[in-house]
């Protein structure tokens, strides 16, 4: 399939943005992905499943047979549509509405999964806002402290609340990003939190291992994704030419990150842990 090359100009001033408002519509779904059994019956639970990357991550995982818990901030009609995308393949999916820089709703996440579905196989920590500026003297403590927040200590509340139940076999996949290992001169405080996130995946797939918990911990780090983020985050001209400076020259789709989840989550991947998947179109990193 022939993916764009670039993007009309646009801008939403909303965070973390709305998928139904971009154009064009990112593409979350492709017909390589078929229909199996690779992840039958798993319960698996995404933040900001609702849209961007974390949509193609759902679609994936419900056509590889597993049930899907969405946990969004308040972008509602991006996760109706999700929902019903995943309740066409014909697996279950629970929508979960609120912030996850607030402890108190990612223990209730957790809770509220545990009561539906009796356990929890998949945490996929997604989730995430990102804010441009051009110089660190502008970043407000507002600012800063929302991101870390979002980005970070949601990805720790909500696996800390999720390891009481989580159990041999089990697997958590963190989203970080390409920024974490080449930086970004425009998102020095995002960039700070997926460094971080690298560290909490490798730390927390250390301590799992040697504690002989059969709890396998990586992350994946995609490059320039054409997501609701981007318009969210950049003026009209730096999304116009999103990921055109990357070596493959345009931006990734959703769903050519899905495939790295999907790994990742089997019983293909039962010998990785702490490991990162970049997908970036063809950046080399080091780290």
């Amino acid at each position: 399939m022939e993916f764009p090359k670039s993007f009309p100009p646009q801008h939403q001033n909303v965070q973390p943005g709305i998928e139904k408002n971009m154009n064009p519509k990112p593409i979350y779904d492709e017909n390589y992905m078929e229909l199996g059994n690779v992840l039958k019956d798993k319960v698996a639970i995404i933040t900001g499943g609702d849209s961007g990357i974390g949509r193609a991550v759902a679609i994936a995982y419900a056509k590889q047979g597993a049930d899907i818990v969405i946990v969004y901030f308040n972008e509602d009609s991006d996760a109706e549509e999700t929902k019903n995308l995943v309740d066409g393949i014909g697996r279950k999916c629970t929508l979960m509405v609120g912030d996850i820089s607030d402890v108190n709703f990612c223990n209730t996440v957790i809770e509220n999964t545990i009561k539906e579905y009796g356990k929890i196989d998949i945490l996929v920590n997604n989730a995430a806002v990102q804010y441009q500026c051009m110089d660190i003297k502008a970043i407000s403590d507002e600012q800063f402290d929302k991101t870390f927040k979002t980005n970070v200590y949601g990805s720790f509340y909500i696996t800390r609340a999720a390891m009481k139940y989580l159990k041999a076999g089990a697997s958590i996949i963190n989203t970080t990003s390409v920024v974490a290992f080449k930086g970004n001169d425009l998102l020095i405080d995002y960039s700070m939190t997926k460094g971080a996130i690298v560290a909490f995946t490798r730390s927390l797939s250390l301590a799992l291992a040697k504690g002989k918990t059969g709890i396998r911990v990586n992350a994946v780090a995609p490059g320039p994704i054409w997501t609701p983020l981007i318009p969210a985050s950049f003026d009209e001209q730096k999304v116009a030419s999103h990921g055109s400076d990357t070596p493959m020259g345009r931006a990734g789709q959703p769903v050519e990150c899905a495939g790295a989840y999907v790994f990742l989550a089997s019983e293909a991947a039962s010998y990785i842990t702490g490991q990162t998947i970049h997908i970036n179109g063809g950046e080399i990193i080091n780290g």
